[in-house]
């Protein structure tokens, strides 16, 4: 199973990162949702916190490139093996980063990725 950061988490059923956190956990992928606000996801606490987590295989990210910057530092910090930007987050800046530090940039949707098995 591979553990996910869910950057831009919210407790708001009609969002696309809510739809991510509940679908990883239907999938058995352990998830720290961490949004602007604190919520819950099914069992799953959204939280503001930026842990310090191990083992991270993918942050997927669910903000605009300009909310992204204040984590570039936390996110490489967590030496993902990738970040997928869902549709709306692409960020070059972000990606170059991503590169430079041995971490796969990967611009797809984790929805489908979930549903057809690519995740």
């Amino acid at each position: 199973m591979k553990k996910t950061i869910v950057l831009g988490a919210s407790d708001n059923p009609s969002r696309y990162s809510f739809l991510a956190v509940e679908k990883l956990n239907r999938y058995g992928h352990p998830v720290v949702a961490i949004g602007k606000k604190e919520g819950q996801v099914g069992n799953t606490k959204v939280i503001k916190e930026r842990p310090d987590e191990k083992d991270v295989d993918t942050v997927t990210l669910y903000l605009n490139p300009q909310l992204q910057k204040q984590y570039y530092d936390y996110i490489l910090s967590l030496h993902p093996k990738r970040v997928i930007f869902n549709p709306g987050t692409e960020n070059d800046e972000l990606a170059a980063l991503a590169k430079e530090n041995g971490i796969q940039p990967v611009e797809a949707c984790t929805l489908v990725m979930l549903g057809t098995g690519q995740y």
